[in-house]
C-alpha cells in the first residue's frame, strides 16, 4: 500500500497543493511552523477520519475559507482507492471513496492504513493508562469495523450509565446498561488481549535488534477481567452498582484497563531511563507496522513526524534501515545526518510557508 498522489485545497496553510509522491521515502524539510506536519496530518485524517492534533475540524480549514479539501490516490495490491474528503466549517465532513459517496467515516477502515510516530507518542510509555488505551483502540479500529462498532456502542452505554448514576435512586434501573456493557465489553477485552499478543510476537525480536540483545521487552495486558465470560462481567457490573452510585461513575470494565511495558522485567513507565522509554515507543510503533502487515497482507504508510532528531544515531539508523518495504513520510529540519542511511528511491521536498518545492 502506498500513496501515489496528494491534493490539498484550503487545508491549514495550504491554499493549493498537488504532490506526486514516491512509493518509498518522502522527506519534507524546512524550518518549524512552515507546514510539514500539516502534510502528515492530512494523510492521517484521510485514514481515520479525524486529526491526531485537534478535535475541532474548523482548525483544519484555512483562515477565511468555508471548507477544506483532501484528495488521495492509494495504490493497493487488490483495488486502488481514491479518497475525497471535504471538511466544512460548521463541523461536518463529506466523504467519497472511488467517487462513491459514503455516509459513515467507518467506511474509511482499510482504504488507507497508516502508522504515525511523533514525539507525543512518548506519552504511551510515560503517562496515564488513558494514552495506552487510546493507542490500543486506534490500532484496533484501523483493522476491524467490528471493533469500532463494539467500542462505539460500549462508550455510548457507558456515558448513559454514568449519566444515570447521577440521577437515579433505584439501582435495578441500571440493568439494561449493565447487559449492554457486558456484551460489548467482553469483545473489546478479547481483541485488546490478542493485539498485545501480536505486539509481543513482533516486538520482542525487534527490541533485541535495536538494543543489540541487551534488553528484553514484554507487553502485559492489565485487567481484573482476564479469562472472564460475558455473564461473569455482567455480574461484576451488578456487584459494583452500590459503589458506582456512591461515586457517580462506573468503576469496572475495559475503560479502566491498562497494559504494562516491561524492559528486563521492570516497569518502563516508572523505572525506565529516557533512552529506554524512547526505544520502547520505537518498538511499539514498528511492531504495529508488522501487525497490520500480518492481518491485512500489506504494510501501512509510515508517518515519522520530527522523531529522528529525538533519537540517537543508533536508533535513527535502525529506523532508516527498516523502512525499505514501507512508504514513509519523514519531516525534519535537515537531511545531512540521515540521507546516507536511506536506500532506495527518495524524494526530498522543501516546505516554506505553505509552499512545497521538490529538491532534485
Amino acid at each position: 500500500m502506498y500513496i501515489e498522489y496528494l491534493k490539498l485545497i484550503n487545508y491549514r496553510n495550504y491554499e493549493m497543493l498537488d504532490l506526486k509522491l514516491t512509493k518509498e521515502v518522502n522527506i519534507f524539510i524546512g524550518d518549524n511552523a512552515q507546514g510539514k506536519t500539516n502534510i502528515l496530518e492530512s494523510v492521517y485524517l484521510a485514514s481515520l477520519g479525524k486529526s491526531h492534533r485537534t478535535k475541532r475540524d474548523k482548525e483544519l480549514i484555512m483562515w477565511n475559507q468555508d471548507a477544506a479539501y483532501i484528495q488521495i490516490y492509494v495504490c493497493k495490491e487488490r483495488l486502488n482507492k481514491k479518497i475525497d474528503m471535504k471538511i466544512f466549517k460548521h463541523g461536518t465532513k463529506g466523504l467519497n471513496i472511488n467517487s462513491i459517496k459514503v455516509n459513515k467515516l467507518s467506511e474509511l477502515i482499510g482504504a488507507l492504513n497508516v502508522v504515525m510516530f511523533s514525539p507525543e507518542d512518548l506519552k504511551i510509555v510515560k503517562e496515564s493508562p488513558v494514552y495506552r488505551r487510546k493507542f490500543l483502540d486506534i490500532e484496533l479500529c484501523k483493522l476491524s469495523k467490528a471493533y469500532l462498532h463494539n467500542l462505539t456502542q460500549y462508550k455510548k452505554a457507558l456515558g448513559e450509565r454514568n449519566a444515570a448514576l447521577k440521577k437515579i435512586q433505584n439501582k435495578e434501573l441500571l440493568d439494561i446498561y449493565d447487559m449492554t456493557l457486558a456484551s460489548f465489553g467482553i469483545k473489546i477485552i478479547k481483541d485488546r488481549m490478542q493485539y498485545i499478543k501480536n505486539l509481543n510476537l513482533y516486538g520482542k525480536e525487534m527490541h533485541r535488534d535495536i538494543t543489540k540483545n541487551r534488553e528484553e521487552i514484554e507487553f502485559k495486558y492489565i485487567s481484573s477481567l482476564n479469562d472472564i465470560t460475558e455473564e461473569e462481567l455482567y455480574k461484576l457490573f451488578v456487584k459494583s452498582r452500590d459503589r458506582d452510585m456512591f461515586n457517580k461513575s462506573t468503576n469496572v470494565g475495559p475503560h479502566r484497563d491498562d497494559f504494562e511495558i516491561l524492559i528486563n522485567e521492570t516497569d518502563t513507565r516508572i523505572y525506565g531511563s529516557q533512552g529506554q522509554q524512547r526505544t520502547a515507543v520505537l518498538t511499539i510503533k514498528f511492531a504495529s507496522l508488522k501487525v497490520i502487515k500480518h492481518i491485512t497482507g500489506e504494510y501501512p504508510v509510515l508517518l515519522l513526524d520530527d522523531v529522528l532528531s529525538e533519537l540517537d544515531s543508533n536508533r535513527q539508523r535502525y529506523i532508516l534501515n527498516s523502512i525499505k518495504d514501507v512508504q514513509t513520510f519523514i519531516t525534519c529540519t535537515g537531511i545531512s545526518d540521515i540521507r546516507e542511511h536511506i536506500s532506495g528511491e527518495t524524494k526530498v521536498f522543501l516546505v516554506n510557508k505553505g509552499h512545497i518545492d521538490e529538491i532534485k
